[in-house]
């Protein structure tokens, strides 16, 4: 079991870990228990009711969070023609085909997001496909487009990937320590609004299972998933 120093101890004591918090009494507390000198991202870990070995019940996707993430991802966009043209013009950090991916294969990667037009994916899935792993383009992940322009100013105004792991959990960042509690329960409540929406046909019972919130250094702090799906349908009502 790993050891905790002394920071991270007196955060604990602070957390009730038998409570299940509301939205924003959870950030408040989350806020008052950040004492480092640095920005710290803020995750979120939720565990769906689905069967995660079976392919009917998986859960991935993406999402915008309105409020972004706080930090802006190099994107590596894979493109020729007037679409590496496009990239570059949407603000891709890295744009090219076989160069690019050929210093890709040889271990270099200083990039966060892989983005793609289809025609190039013959290339990359045979020569990246071990290498990119869940970073290689996808449809699904919006990562994958004749209309790269767009997905790459989505990318970078925010939009996040989501894919539940082999527990059922789904982890995301949503934000900065910084962030305001607005901001913060805003990207929260998009992005568990996503996760429902995103919900497999053949999952039954009780979906979200558990919400947890943390910072880069601090405990994990349960979410009360009732209060968070009122907020979501409440939402949901406003957007209608």
């Amino acid at each position: 079991m790993a050891k905790h120093g002394k920071r991270y101890r007196e955060a604990l004591k602070k957390v009730d870990r038998s409570r299940l918090y509301p939205a924003g009494d959870s950030i408040s507390l989350l806020k008052g228990i950040s004492s480092v000198k640095f920005d710290e991202t803020v995750e979120l870990s939720v565990r769906l009711g689905i069967d995660p070995k079976r392919s009917e019940q998986s859960v991935r996707g993406t999402v915008i969070l309105p409020y972004g993430t706080g930090k802006t991802p190099k994107v590596l966009a894979f493109a020729k023609g007037d679409k590496a043209k496009e990239a570059k013009e949407a603000g891709a950090d890295y744009v090219g085909d076989t160069d690019l991916i050929e210093k890709v294969k040889e271990g270099w990667s200083e990039f966060d997001v892989v983005v793609a037009t289809p025609d190039i994916m013959g290339l990359i899935g045979k020569s990246l496909g071990r290498v990119l792993g869940p970073r290689m383009p996808n449809p699904k992940a919006g990562t994958l487009s004749f209309d790269i322009g767009t997905v790459i100013k989505e990318i970078k105004s925010g939009k996040v990937q989501y894919r539940a792991d082999k527990f059922a959990i789904v982890h995301s960042s949503i934000g900065k320590i910084s962030f305001t509690e607005e901001a913060l329960i805003g990207n929260l409540v998009v992005f568990v609004d996503a996760l429902i929406r995103a919900k497999p046909a053949a999952a039954k019972g009780q979906y979200l299972k558990s919400i947890v919130i943390s910072s880069t250094m601090s405990p994990g702090i349960k979410l009360d998933p009732a209060h968070i799906n009122t907020l979501v349908l409440e939402k949901q009502k406003v957007s209608v």
